[in-house]
């Protein structure tokens, strides 16, 4: 397992972070009691995996509450990183919602006592909140890590605006910035690369990527004449949204093309794409099984070939959206890497002087 910086902190993370979602979840997610999750937790310390990502709203806080009991038994705490979120609703009240230095210190509380620790590694902001000023929500994050309970923080599903303005409420106070943005991405939705990518690459921003293998679309089951019985997407799970199902096939079968080439997975394949992306950090996995961990992990010493990875880029890359393209036209000798790393593709006749 390989370890990278979490964006501009001194904090390594592994390449891959294993998912808690379905911990105590439903039928649609999958539904993993405590004796399973100790055993998926094992084979992903095994592996070297040593960030464990949940939030608070995962099935009630449930999903906190297994973590917290796996983790605490066999010295198992002392090999993992625990990340968490808070922003979405949790009772019934009127502060029991969004982002608010009321509801992130209560629920900041509330998941510390779910996860039976004294220290959140990594608090995440779940979704942007436009009700509470952002200079609010900064300066509770700021709180938590001064006060010790929390070490770092993090969003997720922000914007690029967002993103920003959040790190310039930060800055103009000498408060905690965010180390880590937290981002749906994968060969199906590389809508990321436009802001959230570059973004993450010029402000030292860890990106830790949710559903790389797109709810299971791109594990190759899901095909052009049929998929599995079973699954989030047979259950009516809708994340991500599918807007171009010729285009969604169209990368699948050159992910199952690879994948038999290789002997491999085609879950493997889209996972390793993904890892050797600019900017990205850790993808986090997840399964209904140890079968699918497993799986999933060996990913982790899959290497693809430039002529792979270049077929895979070509199948999935979406159209070049404004400003990109008029940039494409009119900026090509002031170009950084940053810049390149989205426009090049589409202009590979363009050089930098």
């Amino acid at each position: 397992m390989d370890y990278r910086y979490l964006g501009r902190s001194g904090l390594k993370v592994s390449v891959m972070t294993m998912g808690t979602m379905t911990f105590g979840g439903s039928e649609k997610v999958g539904h993993t009691d405590i004796k399973d999750a100790a055993r998926q937790v094992d084979l992903c310390l095994d592996a070297g995996i040593n960030l464990y990502d949940t939030a608070n709203v995962y099935n009630a806080g449930v999903s906190e509450e297994i973590l917290g009991e796996v983790l605490a038994e066999n010295g198992r705490r002392q090999r993992a990183l625990i990340a968490t979120k808070v922003r979405f609703k949790m009772g019934e009240g009127p502060n029991e919602i969004g982002l608010s230095r009321h509801h992130i210190i209560a629920e900041a509380e509330a998941s510390l006592k779910r996860l039976q620790t004294d220290v959140i590694d990594l608090y995440q902001v779940h979704e942007w909140d436009g009700m509470t000023p952002i200079e609010e929500t900064m300066e509770a994050l700021d709180t938590l890590v001064r006060q010790g309970k929390v070490r770092y923080i993090g969003c997720s599903n922000y914007s690029g605006w967002h993103i920003m303005k959040a790190l310039a409420a930060a800055d103009r106070r000498n408060a905690q910035r965010f180390v880590s943005q937290q981002i749906h991405y994968s060969l199906h939705s590389r809508d990321a690369e436009y802001e959230l990518v570059p973004i993450s690459q010029d402000q030292g921003l860890g990106i830790l990527v949710w559903s790389p293998l797109a709810g299971g679309l791109l594990s190759g089951k899901y095909r052009r004449d049929g998929g599995p019985e079973s699954g989030r997407h047979v259950g009516g799970f809708r994340e991500p949204p599918v807007y171009d199902w010729d285009k969604l096939y169209d990368v699948i079968d050159t992910i199952v093309a690879i994948a038999e080439a290789r002997g491999v997975s085609g879950a493997q394949v889209a996972l390793s794409w993904l890892m050797g992306r600019p900017g990205v950090t850790s993808v986090i996995i997840g399964g209904r099984n140890e079968a699918q961990f497993k799986d999933n992990l060996a990913a982790a010493d899959l290497k693809l070939s430039e002529e792979e990875r270049a077929r895979l880029d070509e199948v999935s890359q979406p159209p070049l959206l404004y400003p990109y393209w008029h940039q494409s036209f009119t900026a090509q000798d002031r170009l950084s890497k940053i810049d390149l790393d989205l426009i090049g593709p589409y202009a590979a006749e363009f050089k930098r002087g």
